[in-house]
Formats: structure tokens, sequence, C-alpha cells
């Protein structure tokens, strides 16, 4: 009896190993289908991977003297925003001295120039995730700022940007907006137009 089942499953042992080169011709035939689906593509364009966005913040060292542009140069301390022209003179605006609330967003803005265009800079604060800072003069016309910072994502930082020459008595003043990364608004300053007669 032992002899009959040791046979019986020799046979099927046969049978099975048997069975992949019986069923290879209609696995074969399903390959070739693959091959001639490849040989013409559907319209379907394949997903790109997408680069993140880049880090709009540039970090910099303390008092590590950042070019500006047009003789202007701007460094940052822990104790706030330093910048100088091309006058020479050395500016200061703090951070530490209670005259700013970096419990909420905000923003400041000092500007200076002439005829021939004006420096804008300031500090943004109160926030973590700055994304840009827009200076929006009277016509409407949007400039993008510079955004930098210090180290280890602190809530403050400074921007500054360049715009044209104010047209007539200087003009409106530029209005500055701050914006986090995904876009949305968290704090504005509004621009104002110069009383006549100041110059």
């Amino acid at each position: 009896m032992k002899k009959y089942l040791w046979a019986a499953a020799g046979v099927v042992a046969a049978v099975v190993i048997a069975a992949p080169s019986a069923v290879g011709a209609p696995t074969e035939t399903s390959t070739a289908a693959i091959s001639a689906t490849e040989a013409a593509p559907a319209d379907v364009t394949p997903a790109r991977a997408v680069a993140p966005a880049p880090n709009p913040v540039r970090t910099v060292r303390p008092g590590e003297r950042v070019d500006a542009g047009k003789g202007y140069t701007v460094w940052l301390t822990r104790e706030g925003k330093h910048w100088t022209g091309p006058d020479g003179y050395e500016n200061f605006r703090s951070v530490v001295d209670g005259n700013i609330d970096r419990s909420e967003p905000g923003v400041s803005h000092q500007s200076e120039g002439d005829a021939t265009g004006a420096f804008h800079s300031g500090l943004y604060y109160g926030t973590r995730h700055a994304g840009r800072v827009e200076l929006t003069d009277s016509e409407g016309r949007t400039t993008v700022a510079t955004l930098v910072a210090l180290p280890g994502r602190p809530d403050w930082g400074v921007w500054y940007a360049h715009t044209g020459p104010s047209e007539g008595n200087h003009g409106g003043s530029h209005g500055v907006a701050l914006y986090d990364r995904a876009g949305k608004l968290l704090a504005d300053l509004p621009g104002f137009d110069f009383p006549a007669g100041r110059g």
C-alpha cells in the first residue's frame, strides 16, 4: 500500500514540475501583449517629483555684512538690525528695547533715498514662518523684498528692497505687507502721503 502512495506522490510531483512549462506559452503571450502595450504608450504623463520650495529667508551669522546693493549694507546682531548707506552713517533698530511686540506678527519700515531711487528696510517679527515682504506704491506697483535672519529660527528678521524715485513731493509712501509661506497675510503697514511742503 505504501508503494502505491509513494508512486502516486511521484506522479503528482512530476505534474507540478511540468506545469510551469505547460503554462509557459500563455505567460509568454501575456508578456508579448504587455510589450505591445508598452510600444504604444498612453497619453498619460508620469507624475514628476515636486522639489521642495526654497527657504525664502537667507540665514546670516551675527555681524555678517550683507551687501544690500547701491552702497547699502545690512547686518544683524542679537539686539536688532544695523545698516549703513552711501553716506557711511550707521543706523540701528532694536528688537529688544520693548518698542515692538514680538508676541504677534508685525512689520516696520524705514526708507531713505533721493531723485535716483529709495532704499527701504525694516524688521518683520512675531513669526517663524515668514514667506515674503512686499512693498506697494501709491499706484499699486509691488516690489518683493529680500529677507535675512539669524540662525536658529528666530521670531524676527530683516527685510530690504530698492524702488525707483517717488513722483512729485516724495509722492506716496510705500505700504508694507508681511506674508507667511502659504501666502497668508500676517501683518501690514499702510502707506501714506506726505503733507504738502515736506521735503
